[in-house]
């Protein structure tokens, strides 16, 4: 009786630990958390661009006469001075303009000489006529015979006159026009692009033809196509930078891979859109398709480049900072979310493992970070994640 009753106390103590075990293998499991600590920050709100180099100063050289190319005197790239000789235009048509008005200048000249000599004749006779008069010698007719021959010889002279300075004015420009077959740097910098050849024949008739560019590479210019979205938060005076993807491949083997960056300050927010160029034309494209392209505006800043790194047309990844916050409470965007109210909340994680929902005031807020004015103290978790436990019941064989 007594092994019966051992045995039977065995099995209800058994049954009673597998009944334990299956009752905690199916009980669920806290929820795992991934959560940082609050830590200062320097935290920047900022407007993403793309933007084009350009030179800041610069000038198209043209031709302002027509011709052949018999001299090029510059490459791209070559630095010139102000008034350096660039190119020469073959000046056999101009010069035998030039010489044409000098002739002729020179004959209506010779013309004025002669009625000035008649003039002087007719004041003579007109002089020995009056004198005639006065003792009763001459007929009235010959004394007035004699005025009309003065007053025309006069009016010969005035004409002539006019001729000589209409030729001139003509001739000066005719001289400018020959000047202009040698065309010199109107400013010094570099020759950025050629557009013609020796040998090439320039019509200047109805438009100047651009012969090259000069600019100074001193000073950049960054034009900015900024978004719509964004150009409200642009504003003059506001601290921008931007690399370039040419840095980034020269910067690799020096420094690490890591881009340099250049900073400075908006100079101008253009009021219009720039007005797409082949629109009037069309080329292809539709007016509906212009239309529903995304507007951008121009944003302008300059920047230095006195190391010459930065390059005409190099293309500029551009970061406009909208508002910062420096050395301030910050935790990743991932921990904040809307509470019930629609006030953003984080949830604080307690050293017990526990959770706290917290309200919080936002301040600056970056594409990663929000700067964190009340409601959370630095070093303090925050939940960035949350990984529910598996849930199932754990089998065990005797």
């Amino acid at each position: 009786m007594a092994a019966r009753a051992w045995r039977a106390a065995g099995v209800v103590v058994l049954g009673a630990a597998l009944v334990g075990l299956a009752w905690w293998g199916s009980r669920p499991a806290a929820p795992q958390y991934d959560s940082t600590a609050a830590v200062r920050a320097d935290v920047q709100a900022t407007v993403e661009a793309i933007g084009t180099l350009q030179p800041r100063r610069y000038v198209d050289v043209g031709a302002q006469v027509s011709g052949q190319i018999l001299r090029l005197a510059v490459q791209p790239g070559d630095a010139v001075k102000k008034g350096q000789l660039l190119v020469e235009i073959d000046p056999s048509v101009q010069q035998a303009i030039v010489d044409g008005g000098r002739a002729a200048l020179a004959g209506l000249r010779a013309q004025r000489a002669e009625q000035q000599a008649l003039h002087t004749l007719a004041r003579q006779r007109l002089a020995r006529q009056r004198q005639m008069e006065s003792g009763n010698a001459t007929r009235l007719e010959d004394v007035q015979t004699a005025e009309a021959e003065e007053a025309a010889a006069a009016a010969r002279i005035e004409h002539l006159q006019a001729q000589i300075a209409q030729t001139r004015a003509s001739l000066q420009a005719d001289e400018a026009r020959l000047g202009y077959t040698r065309i010199y740097a109107p400013m010094a910098g570099t020759v950025v692009t050629v557009d013609a050849r020796e040998g090439q024949t320039l019509n200047a008739t109805y438009q100047t033809p651009n012969v090259l560019r000069i600019a100074d590479l001193s000073s950049m210019t960054v034009w900015t196509e900024v978004s719509e979205a964004d150009i409200a938060r642009v504003k003059a005076g506001m601290p921008v930078s931007f690399a370039t993807l040419g840095a980034h491949v020269a910067d690799a083997t020096a420094n690490g891979g890591a881009a340099r960056r250049w900073s400075s300050t908006v100079r101008q927010v253009l009021p219009a859109p720039p007005t797409p160029e082949g629109r009037a034309a069309g080329g292809g494209a539709s007016t509906q398709a212009a239309a529903a392209k995304a507007v951008a505006y121009t944003v302008l800043f300059d920047v230095d480049n006195q190391d010459a790194a930065l390059l005409p047309q190099m293309t500029a990844q551009v970061r406009f900072v909208t508002a910062a916050a420096r050395g301030a409470v910050a935790v990743p965007l991932a921990a904040i979310a809307p509470g019930a109210d629609g006030a953003p909340q984080v949830r604080v994680l307690r050293a017990d493992g526990s959770v706290q929902p917290r309200a919080v005031r936002i301040g600056v807020q970056s594409r990663h970070q929000a700067e964190v004015l009340d409601g959370l103290a630095e070093g303090e978790r925050v939940v960035t994640g949350e990984r529910p436990a598996e849930r199932g019941v754990r089998w065990f064989k005797l």
